[in-house]
C-alpha cells in the first residue's frame, strides 16, 4: 500500500487505529466535541484531498477526526476477493472507529459514500451519533436518469487526464480544477492495490430502504449543490421529506462536492448547524 506524501501539517496530526480489524489512517486535530469526516467514494478520495480546505477551521470548534475508509486513502486495502466492501462493511468500520476512539457520541458529516456510511450509523447505532450533515449524500434510490452521466463517472481508466474528466464530472460549472488535487488524486490511483479495489466499491448498493431512513431522528442538514449530477435535486428533496428533523441548504453553480468548491461557505453553514440550537 502506498499514497503520495502529506504535507508536513497533515503529517503532524496523521494517527492509525484498528477499526473493524482493518488498519485505519485517520487525522486528527482540535478539541472539543467530537466532529467525523467521512470522504466519498470517487478514485483517488481520501481524507486528506477532500477536507483539507476544511480541518484548521473545524478544529476551532471540535476535536476533528478525518478518516480513510477501507480502500481509500492510507487505510488498509484488503483483497476483494477477501472483503466485502459493501455498504454494511463501512457502516461496521465506522462504528469500529467510534467505538476505537471513545467517541460516543459524535457529529458527522459525509459527502456521497461518507454520507450513506454515517446514515448508516445513525440508522443501526444511533446512540453513536450527535448530529448529522448529508452533502451531496448518497444512501436514497432516488438517481440522475440521464444514463451518459453514469458512464461519465465509470469511465476512468487511471490516466491524468481520465482523472481530470472525473472531476469535472463531479464539480460545478464553474468549478477550476484544483492542478495540486488533480495530481494528489490520479497519484493514490497508480497504486495497484488501490485499482484492484476501486471497481468493487463503486459497485456496491449505497441505498436503504425509504423507511430506515425515516427512522432517523437525530438533527440533520442536507446539503447539496444546485448543478450536482449525481446527488439531484429530486434526492435532496425526498431527504427532507423523510427525515422528520432535517433542514436544507442548496447551493447555486455547485456541483457533488461542496466541502471543495465552496469550503468556506460550507464550514460556516455547517459549523452553526452543529454548534446552534434549533428547538
Amino acid at each position: 500500500m502506498s499514497a503520495p506524501k502529506l504535507p508536513d501539517w497533515a503529517e503532524k496530526i496523521a494517527k492509525r487505529v484498528v477499526a473493524d480489524s482493518i488498519d485505519t489512517h485517520y487525522l486528527d486535530i482540535g478539541d472539543g466535541p467530537p466532529l467525523i469526516l467521512i470522504h466519498g467514494g470517487g478514485p483517488g478520495a481520501d481524507s486528506y484531498g477532500n477536507w483539507k480546505g476544511s480541518l484548521h477551521e473545524y478544529a476551532k470548534h471540535f476535536r476533528v477526526i478525518a478518516y480513510d475508509m477501507p480502500g481509500f486513502g492510507r487505510t488498509a486495502r484488503p483483497s476483494a476477493d477477501d472483503y466485502a466492501y459493501d455498504q454494511a462493511s463501512r457502516n461496521r468500520h465506522l462504528i469500529g472507529l467510534v467505538e476505537a476512539l471513545g467517541l460516543k457520541p459524535a457529529h458527522m458529516i459525509g459527502n456521497s459514500m461518507g454520507g450513506s456510511t454515517c446514515l448508516g450509523v445513525a440508522i443501526e447505532r444511533p446512540d453513536l451519533v450527535s448530529r448529522l450533515v448529508l452533502m451531496g449524500s448518497a444512501g436514497l434510490a432516488v438517481h440522475n436518469p440521464d444514463p451518459s452521466y453514469k458512464e461519465r463517472l465509470k469511465g476512468y481508466d487511471g490516466t491524468l487526464e481520465g482523472m481530470r474528466a472525473i472531476m469535472k464530472a463531479m464539480a460545478g460549472s464553474r468549478f477550476e480544477i484544483d492542478e495540486e488535487l488533480l495530481r494528489y488524486r490520479d497519484a493514490i490511483m497508480q497504486d495497484p492495490d488501490a485499482r484492484a479495489v476501486i471497481g468493487k466499491i463503486m459497485r456496491s448498493d449505497l441505498t436503504y430502504s425509504e423507511e430506515r431512513i425515516a427512522s432517523v431522528k437525530h438533527p440533520t442538514l442536507v446539503v447539496s449543490g444546485m448543478e450536482d449530477h449525481v446527488c439531484i435535486p429530486a434526492r435532496t428533496l425526498r431527504y427532507l421529506e423523510l427525515l422528520g428533523n432535517s433542514w436544507g441548504f442548496t447551493l447555486p453553480h455547485v456541483g457533488h462536492w461542496v466541502m471543495i468548491e465552496a469550503p468556506d461557505l460550507f464550514v460556516r453553514l455547517t459549523t452553526d448547524f452543529l454548534t446552534q440550537d434549533w428547538g
